[in-house]
């Protein structure tokens, strides 16, 4: 009974663990081109304060390595990788006031994945970065302005 206990504990560990993990990325999939999605998703954080200083073709570097990594390119057949760096002077200057350790999130980046027909978005949670730190905070608050702005920009995108 007690190995039992145990190895439900162990499993319960490892599963809770796991769950903790990914949580450190938000996720939004929609059922849309990436190209409709990346705009709209970029008009909305430029909407919200947030100004988009670099936007990286990711897909299109990595295919320039297609030949050379042979069948360990693409392996999960990813169609389109499309990113966006931004930053918010107000957010950049309060984190670097409260951590100046922290202001590595500055700049934050958006990832936009496609494949077979879905887009996702995916956002590193700077709140999860920042706990424990005098910073986790204000960065739980940018978490929370920049999905907000996500969701608007993926609902504009979404089909009528």
């Amino acid at each position: 009974m007690l190995r039992f206990l145990v190895a439900t504990l162990l499993l319960t560990l490892v599963c809770v663990n796991a769950v903790a993990e990914t949580d450190n990325v938000y996720v939004k999939r929609v059922e849309r081109d990436i190209e409709v999605v990346y705009k709209q998703v970029f008009t909305s954080l430029e909407n919200n304060g947030y100004f988009v200083v670099f936007e990286p073709n990711i897909g299109k570097n990595l295919s320039h390595f297609a030949e050379r990594w042979g069948e360990n390119y693409n392996r999960n057949k990813l169609e389109a990788i499309r990113s966006m760096v931004f930053c918010n002077a107000w957010y950049a200057n309060a984190v670097s006031n409260a951590d100046p350790d922290l202001v590595a999130l500055c700049p934050l980046h958006v990832t936009l994945t496609h494949k077979s027909g879905v887009t996702s978005v995916l956002f590193v949670r700077p709140g999860r970065v920042a706990v424990g730190s005098p910073a986790e905070q204000v960065a739980q608050e940018l978490e929370q302005d920049v999905i907000r702005a996500i969701e608007s920009g993926v609902g504009a995108a979404a089909p009528h």
